[in-house]
């Protein structure tokens, strides 16, 4: 039994076909990512090496080119590295074959990370290991500023208040601001008053390590009362430092940290500026994670950005400044309009030529079900709504509309002959059946090439080939 006599026979099977796809496109709908482009899962994974002061030169050879070597000998399917030295930092990018497991890759890279620290300049930390995306783009920039505060306070705002709060929106990850001071604790040396008294700059850095504590001492219980010792060695105030002995002399002088240093709140040195309406300020970028929805990222952001202003210092202002769903919007609306006036110019040239409102409300229905199924099965691979993927879709309602067109005039002229509405419909669709199948197997098959795509064209025409092609099964 053909597909078509099936159909005749079981007509209330295939409406509430029909109706099951409708029903549960908006829910696949809900659950799909909304952007510009698919995404670009390219498996590369960043080193980056700090440590202030060093040479860019220095950082190349003794850091990069050492860590190279131990990562090739541990990690496997490793395609190719790359490195960039620059003073006191050095990123390393090591790329994967597009089979490997990059969790398995980030577990290698991990382990041989940690061991690589003692075999590097003393004082070393371990490095920052990040997976590497192509879609990783920031979404939305945050500008932050104070008329009144310092660009330390700014930063620590940013740093301490702001970015806890956002990091908990699904899909966002949010990397170190831009601009601001980082705050820390300065102790500038008065290197005269130091050599006048036989002293070195590692005396003071050994009183402020040994001295500036805070130690578990355990606890004492008195009676039937347990209380928690606190032997705490860190002053409560930056000024408290002042006070700490440097070395006793032979004499019972004492030399204090004041007598050959000033210790302040500072800032470390700044590499770089962020202005705001002229003021100084911070910029916060905000990147969403791989298949993350653009425009559920922003519309968390927005939604948690009131709560988290009232809880930031008085003065310190946040202003988005960037806003990527805007161009989703654009883009996504912009490929949705034109399919929507090309399927309503093509109902209106259908009524004009085969002059029945009947035959053009069944190609009118056929293009959205078609259609509807195809997003269906995109969201069950796990694609995202984006250019590529409603571009294929728009692609094939030119096509859809050729087959309706061609089957339901072959219909039409059977019903012309005489013959009864049943049997039209049997002999006018079972006479251009196996044409068109055909031809929708050659627009099929034009299309298989883009699987065998690598590298970014694959992950960009892929969803396009695949749109079209269940569009048209469908």
């Amino acid at each position: 039994m053909s597909l078509v006599q099936l159909a005749l026979k079981r007509p209330y099977t295939f409406i509430v076909m029909a109706m099951l796809i409708v029903l549960a496109t908006p829910f696949a709908l809900l659950n799909m990512a909304t952007d510009i482009f698919p995404e670009i899962n390219i498996p590369v994974i960043s080193i980056v090496w700090n440590y202030g002061g060093l040479p860019a030169q220095e950082m190349g050879q003794r850091i990069a080119a050492q860590n190279e070597r131990s990562l090739t000998t541990t990690v496997s399917d490793i395609e190719h590295i790359e490195s960039t030295s620059l003073a006191g930092i050095s990123v390393i990018k090591v790329f994967f074959q597009p089979t490997a497991n990059i969790q398995t890759a980030i577990a290698q890279v991990v382990a041989i990370e940690q061991a690589q620290v003692r075999q590097l300049p003393p004082g070393i930390t371990p490095p920052l290991i990040i997976k590497y995306s192509a879609s990783s783009i920031p979404v939305v920039q945050l500008g932050m500023s104070s008329q009144t505060l310092p660009e330390q306070t700014v930063f620590d705002a940013a740093i301490n208040i702001l970015r806890p709060q956002l990091i908990t929106i699904p899909g966002i990850a949010i990397p170190f601001p831009y601009g601001g001071k980082n705050r820390l604790i300065s102790v500038d040396l008065d290197m005269q008053a130091l050599q006048a008294r036989g002293l070195a700059p590692a005396d003071v850095v050994n009183a402020v390590n040994l001295q500036n504590l805070i130690l578990p001492s355990g606890t004492a219980k008195f009676g039937d009362t347990e209380y928690v010792v606190r032997m705490n060695g860190s002053p409560e105030a930056i000024a408290g430092l002042n006070d700490l002995p440097v070395q006793t002399s032979p004499g019972g002088t004492t030399t204090y940290l004041r007598d050959v240093a000033n210790v302040r709140d500072g800032f470390s040195p700044q590499t770089n500026i962020v202005r705001k309406d002229g003021a100084r300020g911070v910029l916060l970028s905000v990147l969403k994670n791989g298949g993350a929805s653009t425009l559920d990222i922003v519309a968390n952001l927005r939604a948690i950005l009131p709560r988290v202003q009232a809880i930031l210092p008085a003065d310190v202002k946040v202003t988005p400044l960037f806003d990527q769903s805007v161009f989703v919007k654009a883009a996504v609306q912009g490929v949705v309009v034109e399919a929507l006036i090309a399927a309503g110019l093509t109902a209106v040239m259908v009524l004009l030529f085969l002059g029945n409102w009947r035959s053009t409300l069944i190609i009118a229905l056929t293009i959205p079900l078609s259609i509807l199924a195809s997003i269906l099965v995109l969201q069950m691979l796990g694609e995202t709504l984006n250019l590529m993927t409603l571009g294929g879709m728009a692609l094939s309602v030119g096509i859809l509309v050729d087959q309706a067109i061609v089957t339901i005039e072959n219909i039409e002229r059977h019903l012309h002959l005489g013959q009864p509405l049943e049997e039209a419909i049997v002999i006018g669709a079972g006479e251009i059946g196996v044409p068109a199948f055909v031809s929708t197997l050659c627009i099929c098959i034009v299309f298989v090439p883009m699987f065998f795509l690598s590298g970014v064209a694959r992950f960009l025409f892929v969803p396009l080939a695949e749109a079209v092609v269940i569009a048209m099964i469908a």
